[in-house]
């Protein structure tokens, strides 16, 4: 499932000039469902984009991710006090090679650390993300269109292979596009002084380790937390300057499932599967 935050890296970093946010800073809200969870969630992301061998760009990052959890009070104090905050760090090594006029190939190697990290580092914390792929950016012409594709293998995929992935947009108007594809799909609507109106179905998720695994009341033994959602949502773009733009993102999830899982990767105890309200808002300097 975790895919998916990766793809979002490699969609960012073709998304202004095949380069990616150089800051960003965000908070997401998903508040109390009729069984009382709340999930908040603060992310830092820098990247710094250097250009080698002419045009190819080469790309060193990193993302901070911090969840802050409100448990069911069903479970243990030990659990909620075990999943009561956790994190997703990545650095990301990124390259952009100009193989045609329009076609780039792109490769991303992705560490993480995806823990609570309740003691100390544990190599099960960390995992080695990898993905390779290819995009087509027509910019000149009356209706430009971009084409990504590609593989994406994770680690803490139950499928234990590669994944396709496919994603495509389009500006089919002066004040119109739309994009069609995985983890993202959307409309946008542009104006003349830098307003953007935009709704999207987005997939989203996490995958973490648990330190000190969590004992639960039938004696089966959680090892780590996982969250899918698929959210539809209605936002508002505004740009300040060519480069830097805030934004306010509100909707409501389609499916949302949060659950723990054992050694295995079984689902055994369900947090949260009632769908509810969404709120994202930020700021992103680009290039």
């Amino acid at each position: 499932m975790n895919n998916y935050f990766f793809i979002f890296f490699i969609f960012s970093f073709i998304g202004s000039s095949q380069t990616p946010d150089v800051f960003r800073v965000e908070y997401m809200l998903l508040p109390k469902t009729k069984i009382g969870n709340k999930t908040s969630r603060i992310k830092l992301v820098g990247n710094v984009p250097v250009k080698v061998f002419n045009d190819d760009i080469l790309v060193l990052g990193a993302e901070y991710n911090q969840y802050d959890y409100e448990v069911v009070s069903t479970l243990t104090v030990e659990a909620q006090e075990a999943l009561a905050k956790f994190y997703v760090i990545d650095l990301n090594i990124g390259y952009v090679y100009n193989w045609k006029e329009d076609w780039k190939i792109i490769g991303l190697i992705t560490p993480r650390w995806a823990s609570n990290f309740s003691v100390e580092f544990d190599e099960k914390d960390f995992k080695i993300n990898a993905t390779v792929g290819a995009f087509k950016d027509k910019k000149n012409v009356d209706k430009p269109y971009r084409l990504v594709l590609g593989l994406s293998y994770n680690h803490t995929s139950s499928i234990k292979v590669p994944l396709p992935f496919l994603y495509y947009e389009k500006r089919f108007h002066k004040n119109w596009s739309y994009t069609l594809g995985v983890p993202k799909t959307g409309l946008k609507y542009f104006t003349k002084k830098n307003h953007f109106f935009q709704t999207e179905l987005i997939l989203d998720g996490y995958y973490v380790n648990i330190q000190n695994d969590i004992l639960l009341d039938d004696n089966s033994t959680s090892t780590d937390v996982s969250s899918t959602s698929l959210l539809a949502t209605i936002g508002y773009q505004y740009k300040f300057t060519k480069d830097i733009s805030i934004y306010l993102m509100g909707g409501h999830s389609i499916i949302q499932n949060g659950t723990l899982r054992d050694t295995d990767r079984n689902s055994i105890f369900i947090l949260n599967n009632k769908p509810g309200l969404y709120f994202r808002t930020g700021i992103r300097i680009g290039i």
